[in-house]
């Protein structure tokens, strides 16, 4: 890949705490021709490799267990192989699940990331993972909480607060979120166009 084309890639990266409205924003930009790549999937793939049960508590536990072995980008290290495996490096990406600013780092290395952060109150990201129905969903409000603090001790609070937009997803509807987000993400593209367009010309 030159570097004319990696100026070009746009990847969206998106962070917020368990059940923010993620997922949503993944998918309405899926919609949009965005390859999507989710971090929370590598970690499953990886658990797979290693046999281990796609519970809660197994795959937090293998998200410490990479970062203690192989630094706080470990993650986006595994995002980057699916990225080749794929052959997305000439596409604009989502990346769902962005949880440290070292993870931003790693992904700066293929393409102009920007971080979009989705933030939700507790008791929203409580019923959106117990209506999502996956096998790693809170079994109680104890567990999500847990899985909160899990969260929080390997920098997500970072990465929100230091996102380059926030959305609320709050008394808002699905459609409103998709909306919101689509807008934000169109100004970066138009943005990266109009950066391109100077180089070319200059």
């Amino acid at each position: 890949m030159t570097l004319r084309e990696k100026r070009k890639t746009l990847i969206v990266c998106l962070t917020g705490m368990p059940g923010a409205g993620k997922s949503t924003v993944a998918s309405a930009l899926k919609e949009k021709g965005f390859a999507v790549v989710t971090m929370g999937d590598a970690v499953r793939q990886e658990a797979k490799r290693q046999n281990l049960d796609p519970t809660d508590g197994n795959l937090g536990k293998l998200m410490l267990k990479l970062r203690q072995d192989l630094g706080q980008g470990a993650v986006a290290h595994l995002v980057l192989k699916e990225i080749q495996e794929r052959n997305l490096n000439e596409k604009n990406i989502v990346v769902d699940g962005i949880r440290s600013l070292p993870e931003v780092e790693v992904l700066k290395t293929v393409g102009h990331v920007r971080l979009l952060a989705i933030h939700a109150l507790p008791m929203v990201r409580f019923k959106h993972l117990k209506d999502r129905g996956r096998s790693d969903a809170p079994a109680s409000p104890t567990a999500f909480e847990e899985r909160d603090k899990r969260e929080l001790s390997v920098g997500v609070s970072e990465s929100i607060a230091l996102a380059d937009e926030v959305i609320s997803n709050n008394n808002i509807t699905i459609e409103e979120l998709k909306e919101r987000a689509l807008a934000v993400v169109q100004s970066w593209l138009d943005e990266i166009k109009l950066q391109n367009q100077k180089r070319d010309t200059g």
